[in-house]
């Protein structure tokens, strides 16, 4: 589908309701593959891509949550009500963007790491210098770099957007939803909490599959570690 067909699908779109956002961070991380995640940048216009990998982090059980430790001014948004946007800056580089998710109270994520950009692509290239389409959005620090997220955009309701992700079926995962561990961590890092659509050239890592899944699966209450 080209540029302006996707615009025209997004302008009869709307955000999903904060109670997609109330399931654990496992779950909700198969459900947002496939899922439409859009910009409105009052600077730039709208910018969009389909989401194809993200990562499931915990709170306090979680030893790679920024939750682990308890609340500090950084985190303060995961503590909140499930549905928000959780933007950090790390390793003095790059933001990265994560979804709010869970009951209020109990902090729980997931990172978005890498979108199949759809909308705004000469925005996007302008801002990572580059014109392959291919490295545009994939990684979560060149995600937030080409949606022109930064700290200032923590705490946002993705309910209400301007950050938002589209009510649009999920785009079918021809290939499946593959599993592995998670990247770029110390602690817990043999947890198989990434998930990402198999084959899909927008995945930020290669292919370290444990296990697919045909569909995400959706579970209420509290997961077991």
């Amino acid at each position: 589908m080209q540029e302006a067909a996707w615009r025209t699908k997004l302008s009869r779109a709307r955000p999903l309701p904060r109670a997609f956002y109330v399931s654990g961070p496992r779950a909700l991380a198969r459900a947002l593959l496939g899922r439409v995640l859009v910009h409105d940048d009052p600077a730039a216009g709208r910018i969009a891509g389909r989401i194809v990998e993200t990562e499931a982090y915990g709170g306090r059980d979680d030893p790679a949550s920024h939750a682990h430790r308890g609340e500090t001014p950084r985190n303060r948004v995961m503590f909140g009500a499930p549905g928000h946007a959780y933007v950090y800056f790390t390793y003095g580089m790059h933001h990265c963007f994560n979804v709010v998710c869970g009951p209020a109270g109990r902090p729980m994520a997931v990172l978005v790491r890498a979108l199949e950009p759809l909308v705004g692509l000469d925005t996007m290239a302008e801002r990572r210098g580059t014109r392959s389409v291919a490295r545009l959005t994939r990684g979560p620090g060149a995600l937030a770099q080409a949606l022109g997220l930064r700290r200032e955009h923590d705490g946002l309701d993705l309910a209400r957007g301007p950050l938002w992700v589209a009510d649009l079926p999920r785009a079918r995962a021809v290939g499946g939803v593959a599993r592995g561990p998670r990247v770029g961590i110390r602690l817990a890092a043999d947890r198989p909490w990434r998930y990402w659509l198999a084959g899909s050239a927008f995945v930020s890592r290669g292919p370290r599959p444990l296990a697919t899944a045909s569909a995400p699966r959706r579970t209420r209450g509290r997961e077991p570690r």
